[in-house]
């Protein structure tokens, strides 16, 4: 992706010169809109496994695709905490994060064997969950490949001892940016959105993490391609197109 297409930094033509937007005024109005859609929209959950995992007083890592954080923001958990990149789309949604009263905790994977925060961001999450407090990770983020789940909410389940609850949210009317890696979707406001789970996934005595890695993806993906499959993976050989911001009606059930 280029500088000038960077979703961190908005540049304005004016007399032939590129201004510089901050990224800090442009993350103002995000917050303000993601709790216009807290107020407005409406969420219809199928298969809801918490209330008997609270029950249980179960520890809980929600796994959601990258594409799906608006949606999955604006209907968290309280004291929920959740993993935002140290790049420029984290500059952006930290703010909006914590006007919905979402704990943003700061981390990036490793790029060229540097780590960028996601170490001591780990760390910090496998506290908040051992405390009993639930966390939430973009799994397949921050760059992609779309649908293929990193580690981090392997090691989570793994060291605080938590049950991995897989989420797929559709919202009724939204916008995708369709030339992201991750299509990322923006539900529009007094929209239903669908969230749709799968059972949970616990890890087994001695189970690796790669291990779980894979039955986490594996369960993710399953449920996208049953749910929303327009926007599901395409099989393999096959390219998927689109226009920039396309609006789009989601599944209703």
């Amino acid at each position: 992706m280029s500088r000038a297409d960077s979703p961190s930094v908005l540049y304005v033509a004016r007399s032939l010169r590129p201004v510089k937007i901050s990224p800090r005024l442009i993350a103002w109005p995000i917050a303000a809109y993601v709790l216009l859609l807290r107020r407005t929209c409406r969420l219809r959950v199928h298969g809801d496994p918490r209330p008997e995992l609270h029950r249980r007083g179960e520890r809980l890592a929600y796994s959601i695709l990258h594409a799906h954080q608006l949606a999955a923001a604006i209907n968290t958990d309280p004291d929920t905490a959740a993993m935002v990149s140290q790049s420029g789309d984290g500059d952006l949604v930290v703010r909006a994060f914590r006007a919905l009263g979402v704990t943003p905790v700061r981390g990036s994977s490793q790029k060229g064997g540097r780590d960028r925060g996601g170490v001591a961001a780990l760390d910090a999450l496998v506290d908040h969950v051992s405390a009993g407090s639930p966390a939430i990770i973009a799994v397949d983020g921050p760059r992609g490949p779309r649908g293929r789940v990193r580690k981090g909410i392997a090691a989570l389940a793994l060291r605080a001892d938590a049950t991995v609850v897989n989420v797929i949210l559709v919202p009724r009317w939204r916008l995708r940016i369709t030339l992201s890696w991750d299509r990322f979707q923006v539900p529009l406001p007094f929209s239903r959105i669908d969230a749709y789970f799968a059972e949970p996934i616990r890890p087994e005595p001695n189970e690796g993490i790669e291990s779980v890695r894979r039955r986490i993806e594996t369960a993710l993906n399953a449920l996208e391609l049953e749910h929303d499959p327009s926007e599901a993976l395409p099989p393999a050989g096959k390219a998927r197109g689109g226009k920039r911001g396309r609006r789009h009606r989601g599944k209703a059930a």
